[in-house]
């Protein structure tokens, strides 16, 4: 695989009107290696280069990597492994949902084709990634997990919404 030059790193930085340590935390790579990259006269080789070569010819592919602005009370991010599908913003109280997707399949988006879930269905997809509360010993479960009562968003928190044979789950901010 050919190489990338320190200073097309820099073009594409610069392009994508970047610093280096906000280059470094989108990409994932230390800001002393950015530095690196961009001062050595050597060609960048390994994984990063078809990534730095796909931004240089669309950069609005960063746009499209950024989480949305968090606008309500609660944040949960549907995730495949460590891909993030879809960004659900919720105010319990207000009953107010908004969701960004970021797959591009509507299999892996937490709603499916669904671009403006309801609350109801909101909360429908919650206990979906729960265990049903007429489980057989659902008591036992809930005295494991140290939860007083059926409650998915709690579930939730302590199991991230994993279920048994699928790699979805969810991570919760507040």
């Amino acid at each position: 695989m050919p190489g990338i030059s320190g200073s097309e790193i820099k073009d594409i930085r610069k392009a994508l009107n970047m610093t280096q340590k906000e280059f470094s935390d989108f990409t994932g790579v230390s800001k002393p290696t950015i530095e690196r990259w961009e001062a050595d006269k050597s060609p960048v080789t390994g994984p990063i280069v078809p990534f730095l070569t796909l931004l240089r010819w669309q950069p609005s592919l960063t746009r499209r990597a950024e989480l949305p602005e968090k606008r309500l009370r609660l944040r949960l991010i549907y995730m495949y492994e460590s891909i993030i599908c879809t960004v659900i913003d919720v105010d319990e109280t207000l009953r107010q949902v908004e969701i960004h997707n970021y797959a591009d399949s509507v299999m892996l988006r937490a709603f499916g084709p669904n671009t403006e879930p309801t609350y109801e269905e909101y909360e429908e997809f919650l206990e979906s990634r729960c265990f049903p509360p007429t489980r057989d010993k659902m008591k036992l479960e809930l005295e494991r997990l140290s939860i007083p009562f059926y409650d998915p968003l709690l579930i939730i928190e302590k199991t991230e919404g994993r279920m048994a044979e699928d790699r979805f789950w969810i991570r919760i901010e507040k």
